[in-house]
């Protein structure tokens, strides 16, 4: 029978323990790392759509506007043609 003394058995104990102990994956967890770098990209995701029918809308009523300010301009212009050309005959 071997004889065991107490400081190999010690040293045998430690030597195990050691072994067994898990290695630190990280030592800290950053909770910047962890969270989403804009915190609102879910709410920009859900929104897209709506926002994309809002500026097409937005763009089909600004064209109209548009259309309405030229129309309004050409009667104008041809109102003041018509008036220089009832003027002109009049001086003649």
């Amino acid at each position: 029978m071997p004889v065991l003394f107490p400081h190999l058995v010690e040293d045998k104990v430690k030597d195990q323990l050691e072994a067994a102990k898990p290695e630190p994956i990280i030592d800290e967890v950053d909770l910047a790392n962890l969270a989403p770098r804009k915190p609102d990209w879910d709410l920009k995701r859900d929104v897209a759509k709506k926002l994309e029918k809002l500026e097409k809308r937005t763009q089909r009523a600004i064209a109209e506007l548009i259309r309405e300010r030229l129309k309004g301009q050409e009667e104008e212009l041809a109102s003041a043609v018509g008036s220089a050309k009832q003027e002109g005959s009049d001086s003649d």
